[in-house]
């Protein structure tokens, strides 16, 4: 694997691990695609760091269980806007 992605995913770790932010949050600030992320946090880091990377599967897994409370909440805040 080339150094820059062992870089950018260790990078993109421990800015998860910092701010608890989501994949597309991420993505924003690294300048690089949702599916990128997904495949640095999810595929990569495996190999790279195992005991990151169960800290950060740990934050993906709560971000998926309160992922429909996010979504109601953008819902509700689009449609107050509108009135």
């Amino acid at each position: 694997m080339n150094s820059l992605i062992i870089k950018r995913v260790i990078d993109e770790a421990n800015y998860m691990l910092d701010t608890k932010e989501t994949i597309r949050e991420i993505a924003k600030v690294f300048n690089v695609s949702k599916s990128t992320v997904h495949k640095d946090l999810h595929e990569r880091l495996v190999d790279i760091d195992s005991s990151m990377f169960e800290k950060i599967d740990n934050i993906l897994r709560y971000h998926i269980d309160i992922r429909h409370i996010r979504g109601g909440e953008s819902t509700k805040k689009k449609y107050k806007n509108l009135e």
